[in-house]
């Protein structure tokens, strides 16, 4: 056993304390078994440890710091364990670190400031923990990082950028969703996001990412509303998720240069504002979501050419007119666009009108062919039982007005002395 360097006891049901590896091992991958307890300080003995994998175990407790100091570590994957405390801030400046996983364990603290050693770092997931950090912008100077994932933390406030000319220029994953991440969506680092920007077509024999000895990295990602762990990574992959955080604001333009993206995931945010046009450009893109914001305008006709795009989700929005046609809309059902209310036509059943999307315009009644309302018509009603109100209450109080009375009294008088010459002269023909 002396001269053993590889040990891979993989998919088993192994139980029981860890075993720990001797001196001269570099490869130690007993991942997807059911060892328990903690790790012992005895396996920083190993120091000739490149490829380090406990995932899916039970596994707990803290990580000896000793463990991330290992000079010849290429690959440390304890992922989906119940690790708890700090991740250790004792990274050496001579490590050899490629790929970091410490994702669905219960980590807490801050990201440790000693992860700019790592310069060749290319994969750090830390994602589903309860780490409470703001958003370290000192990981832009990882010029080798590619995968970044921060999701279903306590992450919070803005995301800005600092000093370095080119940030993140490697990066194909990002993912920072299920946080408090607030503010404007990160324009600045999308911008520089070059390694989603050049579209790598896939060759027959596709490439995909490994550590200097060919050791295969492993991922958890989202994929079409779908979350699963891509065993082998391949590098044309390319998705972004700012998903259920607080980012407000317009979408940017600058999106649509991300040629090579497959994923784009902004929903349940507070973003506002109309789709980009320039989403026509992603013509590699098969998975987006903007449901649950609070964006407004029409959906962009030039959408319909993404022929790649297999899922869309634009519910709880605030979008109007009619949705495209063709290609790929037309497989897409009505949850797509729920809770639009001024969304129409096909699939749904909403008839679109000739003026759809436009401001509803005052309308006229048949009483208004004379040129006057019911408006006017009600302000003179009203304005005459005021007035009548008005001389009720003068006659109630003075009495009744003797011009009023010679008025209103003069005309009957006058048919009462008629009627009574009327009946005389009636007399008088009978007694002729």
């Amino acid at each position: 056993m002396r001269n053993l360097t590889f040990l891979g006891l993989s998919f088993n049901l192994l139980q029981g304390n860890l075993p720990i590896p001797s001196f001269g091992v570099e490869y130690f991958v007993v991942s997807n078994n059911k060892f328990n307890g903690h790790i012992s300080s005895s396996f920083c003995n190993a120091s000739s440890l490149v490829i380090l994998n406990l995932s899916h175990n039970n596994l707990s407790g803290h990580i000896p710091k000793c463990l991330v100091a290992l000079p010849y570590l290429e690959s440390l994957d304890l992922h989906t364990n119940n690790f708890v405390g700090s991740i250790p801030n004792n990274f050496s400046k001579s490590n050899s670190l490629q790929s970091l996983h410490l994702n669905n364990n219960q980590f807490e603290g801050v990201l440790p400031l000693s992860l700019t050693h790592c310069k060749q770092l290319e994969v750090l997931d830390v994602g589903e923990n309860t780490i409470n950090d703001e958003f370290s912008n000192w990981l832009e100077g990882l010029l080798e990082l590619e995968i970044l994932i921060l999701r279903g933390n306590k992450f919070y406030g803005a995301i800005y950028i600092s000093n370095t000319k080119h940030p993140f220029p490697k990066l194909r994953i990002f993912y920072v969703s299920n946080n408090c991440f607030e503010g404007s969506l990160p324009t600045t680092y999308i911008k520089e996001f070059k390694g989603m920007m050049n579209v790598d077509y896939v060759a027959t024999n596709p490439d995909y990412m490994e550590t200097n000895h060919s050791y295969q990295e492993s991922v958890m990602v989202t994929l079409k509303g779908v979350e699963l762990e891509l065993v082998r990574i391949i590098t044309t992959f390319t998705s972004i998720d700012l998903s259920n955080n607080i980012f407000d604001g317009e979408i940017p333009q600058v999106i649509g240069e991300l040629h090579s993206l497959k994923g784009l995931n902004l929903s349940h945010n507070k973003i506002t504002g109309p789709i980009p046009q320039s989403f026509a450009n992603l013509t590699n893109l098969e998975s987006l979501d903007l449901s649950s914001n609070m964006l407004k305008g029409k959906i962009p006709l030039a959408l319909a050419n993404l022929n790649f795009l297999e899922v869309l989700n634009l519910s709880q929005n605030q979008l109007v007119g009619k949705i495209p046609r063709g290609k790929q809309f037309d497989t897409f059902l009505n949850d797509s666009y729920e809770q639009n209310l001024g969304l129409c036509e096909f699939p749904l059943s909403k008839a679109c009108n000739h003026d759809e999307g436009k401001l509803p315009q005052p309308t006229s009644s048949s009483n208004d062919k004379f040129g006057f309302g019911w408006k006017p018509v009600a302000m003179g009603y009203a304005c005459g039982m005021v007035f009548g109100i008005l001389i009720g209450q003068v006659v109630f109080l003075i009495g009744k007005p003797k011009g009023l009375v010679r008025i209103f009294q003069a005309r009957p008088k006058k048919q009462a002395k008629k009627k009574k010459k009327t009946k005389k002269e009636l007399v008088q023909i009978k007694g002729e």
